[in-house]
């Protein structure tokens, strides 16, 4: 593809945006799914910091971030016992 085009096709999608507005329902899905991101981050970080005193530690990831975030304590929980029973 030429680059000219794509520059202008680019620069004519973010002149429409600006326009038009961007999606609400989309930028809201995105936005909230950002936050439960970061709450299971804080969650992961608390239980490291107190579950490193009874040897239990989760590795703050983006498959056990968003376990938590979307689950919560039952997810966190969930990780613990896997973490517990099955890894030993």
């Amino acid at each position: 593809m030429d680059t000219t085009l794509v520059i202008i096709s680019m620069v004519v999608l973010i002149a429409l945006l600006l326009v038009v507005g961007a999606p609400i329902k989309p930028m809201r899905f995105a936005a909230q799914g950002a936050v439960k991101l970061v709450i299971g981050v804080l969650f992961l970080f608390f239980f490291n910091v107190f579950g490193a005193s009874i040897g239990l530690h989760l590795p703050i990831n983006l498959y056990t971030a968003l376990i938590t975030g979307f689950l919560g304590i039952p997810g966190l929980a969930s990780l613990a016992a896997i973490h517990i029973f099955v890894l030993g």
